[in-house]
């Protein structure tokens, strides 16, 4: 696992604690971030269930001005910090513990960029996003980027947020949404 481009570029990240954490792919990374190119600079990130905090340190490294990390294991949020230390990105990083819930109830800062990468298992994706509405945590014209198995499909719309892009990379799909 590494960042792939940016001011961190080419930093090796720490992986994920054990093998239920299941990071993303560089090549889906990379296609994600040149979809999502002109969103990241100057916008304020939350990755949540960050694992490593891989997509919310790539998103740093290509210009988001601050990213939120949540992630309920201890494990996680340790390896998290450790990688935001290597890529010396403590001013613009805040890391929050907790279930999805307790980590969503925590933020009062409008997001323009939501990673959204529960266990596949759990199907949290509309869950979390009905919060998001409810709290209106996304600016208007923010995006939250759905990561989920191929089997898995989501509407065109749901709880207020309109799907623009879908991408197919072998068994990962990136459901792309805009608030």
């Amino acid at each position: 696992m590494r960042i792939i481009a940016g001011l961190y570029k080419g930093r090796k990240l720490m992986p994920p604690p054990d093998r239920s954490v299941r990071p993303t792919p560089d090549r889906v990374k990379e296609a994600m971030f040149s979809i999502l190119d002109e969103i990241v600079y100057d916008s304020v990130v939350l990755d949540l269930f960050a694992g490593s905090g891989a997509l919310g340190l790539e998103a740093l490294s290509r210009g988001a001005k601050k990213c939120f990390f949540g992630d309920n294991s201890k494990e996680s949020v340790r390896i998290i910090r450790q990688n935001i230390f290597h890529c010396n990105a403590e001013l613009q990083s805040s890391i929050m513990t907790g279930d999805y819930r307790a980590v969503l109830s925590k933020l009062n800062e409008p997001l323009d960029l939501v990673f959204l990468d529960p266990p596949y298992q759990m199907e949290l994706w509309e869950n979390v996003l009905a919060i998001l509405q409810e709290r209106k945590l996304v600016k208007k014209g923010g995006t939250v980027v759905l990561e989920h198995p191929r089997n898995h499909s989501f509407p065109e719309e749901m709880y207020g947020f309109r799907k623009i892009k879908e991408r197919r990379y072998g068994t990962v799909v990136l459901s792309i949404y805009m608030c």
